[in-house]
């Protein structure tokens, strides 16, 4: 098993995460820290500990990317990636593998991500939206209302297994996206492609949620309304892209709509004196983008929908079975 890591201030975080891994139950693993900072930040930290090797950059490649680097340089049968800022509790890993070896049809398994310091949900697998933009399943409520497994849409990236098997079929992160939604995309692709996504309650981890962009930051509003519309193009079948804009322009109602009451990330937003007319920017901003990159994301699309081992229908249930309204979205 390899975990990826990547890293972009390899603070004390970093050391808090590898010592985690230090004290799995599950031994037989290698991890690669990726270090993104352009300055060999992670070196000092990273190799103290049995098992680390460090993969530096000369600049921000992004999570994808990263990601990508220590994937192409193992064969191991299964591949996990762990944000910086998460500490894995020591059965991580193990309950992990043993989920993905219960079920052969399985090619990706979400975490029980707890919030650091509590015991609020960061995530329980992912969610969808009518607009493709996807949130955290469970966040912000109780860790023990998802103590059972289940199937899910597909993981969170800050702590997620993925099959080989599965990556080798379908490729693995679109480096493209940078930051955020890249594993959106992938988890998607994946269920075209016939694979499933598992829970494992009892995989758990802590999350020192958005440390790297911050929690509601210009940049993490331009990526995430950006690759949103990314993953739309890619992803959803003609019916669904259909009606994403009604859905599009909901969600943005209700941020403006939770805003007035101080909720939700459009509210975070505005607590750093960020106007309305900024946000309005970002999201035109990320819809001009879209121009640029039309193209490569139809020919994409064209692809997936190629090798597809499931119909459109079958994708549409997908969606709605995992689905979370625009309301529900702008409020978190």
């Amino acid at each position: 098993m390899t975990v990826a890591i990547p890293t972009l201030s390899a603070g004390p975080k970093l050391a808090e995460c590898l010592a985690s891994l230090e004290r799995q139950t599950l031994t037989d693993f290698e991890v690669f820290v990726i270090d993104n900072s352009g300055r060999s930040l992670a070196a000092e930290t990273a190799t103290r500990w049995r098992g680390v090797s460090v993969l530096e950059n000369n600049r921000n490649l992004g999570f994808g990317a990263a990601v990508n680097q220590a994937f192409r340089r193992t064969a191991s049968r299964y591949l996990a990636t762990l944000n910086d800022d998460a500490v894995a509790g020591p059965d991580w890993l193990c309950a992990l593998a043993g989920a993905l070896e219960s079920r052969p049809d399985a090619g990706m398994c979400a975490s029980q991500v707890r919030l650091a310091g509590g015991t609020q949900l960061d995530s329980a697998g992912m969610l969808i939206s009518g607009d493709a933009t996807s949130k955290q399943r469970g966040h912000l409520e109780p860790a023990e209302k998802f103590n059972e497994p289940e199937e899910v849409l597909f993981p969170s990236g800050s702590a997620a297994l993925y099959r080989r098997k599965m990556l080798d079929e379908i490729g693995l992160f679109d480096e493209d996206f940078f930051l955020y939604c890249e594993d959106t995309d992938l988890g998607l692709r994946a269920r075209w492609a016939g694979w499933t996504c598992l829970y494992a309650p009892d995989a758990i981890v802590e999350h020192h949620y958005s440390q790297t962009a911050g929690a509601a930051s210009p940049l993490k509003a331009y990526y995430v309304e950006r690759n949103r519309i990314f993953v739309l193009l890619k992803n959803f079948p003609a019916s669904l892209v259909a009606r994403a804009p009604l859905a599009t322009l909901s969600r943005y109602f209700w941020h403006l709509a939770w805003a007035a009451e101080d909720r939700g990330s459009a509210a975070r937003y505005r607590e750093d004196n960020a106007s309305v007319l900024e946000m309005v920017y970002i999201a035109v901003r990320a819809h001009v983008v879209l121009l640029k990159h039309a193209r490569r994301l139809l020919g994409q699309r064209r692809q997936i929908r190629r090798t597809a081992r499931i119909g459109v229908r079958d994708f549409e249930q997908l969606v709605a079975k995992h689905c979370i309204s625009p309301r529900e979205v702008a409020a978190l």
